[in-house]
Order: structure tokens, then C-alpha cells, then sequence
């Protein structure tokens, strides 16, 4: 296969694996939003703490969705040590997504309720950019040589291809 052939390939592969991640996250989103809205309106708790809530059951959500659909192609030999990275990143993004909203709510003192869904959406797509880089990379990772083996079959197909190709007669004049 070409260069360009794999580098196509390639590209296919990660538009792919982004409109799934896209899919389990936007579910994700509403079911963190969602969650957000009924502990913060229904409740008495501080706003940051009903987006912590949120965010812990979004994150179960997402593993499932992430596990089971985006990654399902992934190496599933070490689920313990899986867990685990998606839990340590997932606390990072939450870190990453609550930070802003805290710096906005106590930094700032925009507390509204339109304030406060804008800041928890921001601080989502923030920690969504580190989240997708982490999982992809160290959580669900690529089983060894699943990348390798599209390429080789196709230069396999290509190779083919040319040795069943009839050899092309001398161009030349006609006597």
C-alpha cells in the first residue's frame, strides 16, 4: 500500500474512533448536565459539590459506553489495570472540569444558574481534549499489531495485483 494509502487509512481510523467517542461523550454530557441541574435545583448542596455528583456518575456511564461501543475493538487482557487508568484520568478530567467551574463561581461569584450550566459545560469540553488524548493512550490501548495488519494485507493485495498484471509488449514501430 502506498504511503498515502495508509496514512488514508489511518485518518479513517481516528474519524471513526472520534464520532464514537463523540457518541458516548455527548451521552455523557447529558447525563452529567442532567444530573447537575436536578442535585443543584432539588437539593441544597453547594454547586460544585452537585457537579462532582454528577461528574462521578457521568464517568460510570461513560466507562461502560467507552468500553462496550468506542473502544469495544480494544485489548480488554488487563481490565483491573484498564479500570484503574480510566479511573485515575477520570479524576484529572474531573479536577480539570469542576477547577473551572469552582474558579468561576468562588473566583468569580457568577453563581446563576445560566452561569453556573455555562462554566460546568466549559470545564467539560476543556477536560473532554485531555480525556480523549489519556484514554486513547494509555486506557484502551491498540492491541499489538492491529494496526500492522490492514496495512499488510493491503500491500499484500497490492503486490498481487502487479505480479497478475500481463507484461506490457515493446511500443515500437510495425513492420
Amino acid at each position: 500500500m502506498s504511503e498515502r494509502g495508509a496514512l488514508r487509512v489511518r485518518l479513517d481510523r481516528l474519524v471513526r474512533e472520534i464520532a464514537k467517542f463523540g457518541v458516548v461523550g455527548g451521552l455523557g454530557l447529558l447525563v452529567n448536565m442532567a444530573v447537575f441541574n436536578l442535585v443543584r435545583h432539588t437539593t441544597e448542596i453547594p454547586v460544585v459539590r452537585a457537579s462532582l455528583i454528577a461528574t462521578v456518575i457521568a464517568i460510570a456511564f461513560n466507562y461502560v459506553g467507552f468500553r462496550y461501543f468506542t473502544y469495544r475493538d480494544r485489548d480488554k487482557s488487563g481490565r483491573t489495570r484498564e479500570l484503574s487508568l480510566f479511573l485515575a484520568f477520570s479524576v484529572v478530567g474531573m479536577v480539570i472540569e469542576n477547577g473551572v467551574l469552582f474558579a468561576a463561581t468562588y473566583g468569580f461569584g457568577w453563581d446563576s444558574p445560566l452561569q453556573s450550566n455555562f462554566f460546568k459545560f466549559f470545564g467539560i469540553g476543556v477536560a473532554t481534549l485531555f480525556r480523549f488524548w489519556s484514554y486513547r493512550t494509555w486506557v484502551f490501548r491498540t492491541l499489538p499489531g492491529a494496526e500492522a495488519a490492514p496495512a499488510a494485507a493491503e500491500s499484500f493485495l497490492e503486490q498481487r495485483r502487479h505480479h497478475d498484471e500481463p507484461a506490457a509488449e515493446p511500443v515500437g514501430p510495425r513492420r
